[in-house]
């Protein structure tokens, strides 16, 4: 399911920074009392009751023509209106209602968006005449103060209640996200696998801005690919279009079961190519890499080994992720793609038996015991795959906190070279064995 996006906005000064660091738990967003403090945006993934939800930081939306940054900010702000799929619209219980108060609530109008009406700064509701934004005719104000978190909860359990319940994934249909940065041929990667032009090519960088769902069959299985926006370094986010592209790539990646991240040849394994396979990897999706412009590459007869060696090396976990050497210009090898998103997917549901997770981590202890604690015996007794998707194996001992992650290491890596579970993220968790 895909996870909804709430956007906080307002005139400035108003605590919706306060009020961001309050949800998320942490003070990721710049607090002042300056007005206008916010310029960037700020974005981070919140969960309440059981509902996850992306929460956005905008900046503080004013009416004054003689400031080219508040014609920035107006714009950014509109973008987040765009994008999200719940509002909460922060007003300023202690200074009172303010004509660009109404102005916000024009934009929100016209933007059709279901929203909330947050009278933040409420630190005494008694002490604290906030009634007087009902006038502004956008529902009933919800009371709180970001600044000590009363009544923070309140409003999370009213927000979770509106929240949309998103579009249901079928399972059926294997979900494909094409990621990398800007400029990498994911828009022509994409054409020329399907065989026609269905998305934009330019040579400009960044003109893929949204996330773009094609359907596709092959072999009798229902795809869907996800042509994304690329992810640049978060300090080159400093456009409000590449910021809310980078919020959809990520939104992509975890609504996919595979990630096929675009690498261009001729520039090497970037820093931030590192960066895109890791959010994939970490949220548990399916990898393939596909280098691009492979064509325009010099070569000799050991330049994929060798690419792949120094890729493996800056990664260790691109050493159970396939590579793919292709051409999205001249077409080589681009279909080969196809059949390996179908072997990842076998691997990513492969189910190993208890029986042979137990011989397997029998060979695994008879080879190298667990190292055993001062005073303490540590045993691994039997262990168990509990999930697919990505795949979990548990391991149940008698004292699974004492099992040092060296060892853990250990039993991940041997797990792999019995099961492969190519291109996946492997899980391996150590349980403490019920009972007596």
């Amino acid at each position: 399911m895909s996870i909804p996006v709430v956007a906080i906005i307002g005139r400035p000064n108003v605590g919706k920074s306060a009020l961001f660091n309050r949800i998320m738990g942490s003070n990721s967003a710049i607090v002042s009392d300056e007005a206008g403090t916010t310029r960037d945006r700020h974005f981070g993934r919140a969960e309440w009751n059981g509902r996850e939800f992306w929460l956005v930081d905008t900046g503080g939306l004013t009416d004054d023509a003689r400031e080219v940054m508040d014609h920035e900010i107006r714009r950014q702000v509109q973008l987040a209106v765009d994008e999200a799929d719940l509002l909460m619209f922060v007003v300023d219980a202690k200074a009172g209602l303010h004509p660009n108060d109404a102005r916000v609530l024009d934009l929100l109008r016209n933007a059709k968006k279901p929203w909330l009406l947050v009278a933040n700064k409420v630190d005494d509701p008694a002490a604290t005449d906030f009634y007087e934004f009902f006038e502004l005719g956008a529902g009933d104000p919800i009371p709180v103060s970001a600044g000590n978190g009363k009544r923070s909860g309140d409003l999370l359990d009213l927000l979770v209640e509106r929240l949309p319940e998103g579009e249901e994934v079928r399972p059926e249909i294997l979900r494909v996200a094409v990621i990398g940065r800007p400029n990498v041929g994911k828009s022509s990667f994409v054409n020329r696998l399907l065989g026609e032009a269905r998305l934009v090519v330019s040579p400009e960088a960044g003109t893929t801005r949204d996330a773009i769902d094609t359907p596709f069959r092959y072999h009798g299985r229902d795809l869907v690919f996800v042509d994304t926006a690329g992810l640049r370094r978060q300090a080159r986010i400093d456009d409000g279009i590449e910021f809310y592209s980078a919020l959809r790539t990520r939104r992509a990646i975890e609504s996919a079961d595979i990630c096929v991240l675009l690498v261009d040849a001729t520039e090497g394994l970037h820093n931030q190519d590192l960066k895109i396979a890791t959010l994939a990897w970490e949220a548990g999706r399916a990898l393939i890499l596909v280098v691009n412009k492979w064509d325009l590459k010099e070569k000799d007869g050991k330049t994929a080994q060798k690419f792949e060696k120094e890729c493996r090396e800056k990664a260790p976990f691109l050493t159970w992720v396939p590579f793919l050497f292709t051409s999205a210009l001249t077409g080589q090898r681009v279909t080969k793609v196809l059949d390996l998103l179908l072997e990842v997917e076998a691997e990513r549901n492969k189910r190993i038996s208890t029986s042979q997770v137990n011989d397997g981590l029998e060979q695994l202890q008879a080879r190298l015991q667990p190292p055993q604690a001062a005073g303490r015996e540590v045993r691994l007794l039997y262990a168990t795959q509990i999930e697919t998707s990505p795949p979990t194996i548990a391991v149940f001992g008698n004292h699974p906190e004492l099992v040092q992650a060296n060892y853990q290491k250990y039993l991940h890596n041997g797990f792999r070279e019995m099961w492969g579970f190519m291109g996946n993220p492997l899980n391996v968790i150590m349980r403490r064995k019920s009972g007596r």
